[in-house]
């Protein structure tokens, strides 16, 4: 009975972390569905089929490298070019993967698959605030919660992506959808201007990006990225020095 009660409990305490988890990513709704219904209706007008969109939807999961792909795919770029440069949008995705190391990575292999496949930027977001601050939480806990935020952002990102390629024209094309890209990415990036390094990569990458935006089929954003990969880390370097 006691090793029942002591399952029991523990069952309920994943239970609990995993809907606190889906709560921290609701507030992501409010940009993730018209993101979703954006990207519906430029993947049909990009000659996209329903099948073709909703399999690039559910399989990638990504929306800025989604969006990317399928303008290089607009503009006629080769194949190799449209992957190199969504590879380059979405290596930041590395970079999370490594900081959620130390709270993940004693979870078994099966729970860090599903983790991959539902690591975007708002389950980060919301997980590594969460693992970084008191109390501390098991392995279990930490899975339930950031799968949980997973959960609330994905069920919905799927199903606004499905109505927007079936309603493709019908959307008012003054229908300001696209508000929610930069939005979704300044609610993630302003909370993480934590340190000098911080805001020197941010600053870096969004002046390069301007700067080499003459560059065909977006690959100013691949000097963009790597400038400021180089910038913050030099500035890191040069603050451990001083310290």
């Amino acid at each position: 009975m006691t090793g029942s009660s002591a399952n029991s409990s523990q069952g309920g305490v994943i239970a609990g972390s995993f809907g606190k988890g889906a709560v921290a990513g609701a507030p992501f709704l409010l940009v993730i569905i018209p993101f979703a219904l954006l990207f519906g209706v430029v993947g049909t007008e990009a000659g996209l089929n329903l099948a073709q969109v909703m399999g690039f939807s559910m399989l990638v999961i990504a929306g800025a490298a989604q969006f990317t792909a399928v303008q290089l795919m607009v503009e006629d770029a080769p194949t190799l070019i449209a992957l190199l440069t969504a590879l380059a949008v979405n290596l930041r995705m590395a970079m999370y993967s490594a900081s959620l190391v130390p709270y993940l990575g004693a979870a078994p292999l099966w729970q860090r698959l599903l983790i991959c496949y539902g690591l975007v930027d708002q389950t980060y977001a919301v997980s590594i605030a969460r693992f970084e601050s008191p109390p501390a939480m098991t392995v279990s806990d930490r899975v339930a919660y950031i799968l949980g935020a997973f959960t609330m952002i994905a069920i919905p990102w799927y199903a606004a992506t499905l109505l927007g390629a079936v309603l493709g024209a019908a959307i008012p094309p003054g229908l300001p959808l696209d508000f929610a890209v930069p939005i979704t990415f300044l609610a993630l990036i302003a909370p993480a201007l934590k340190t000098l390094p911080h805001v020197v990569a941010a600053l870096t990458s969004t002046c390069m990006a301007l700067a080499f935006s003459w560059i065909p089929y977006s690959l100013g954003l691949i000097v963009a990225a790597v400038l400021a990969m180089a910038a913050g880390a030099a500035c890191e370097i040069w603050m451990e020095r001083r310290a």
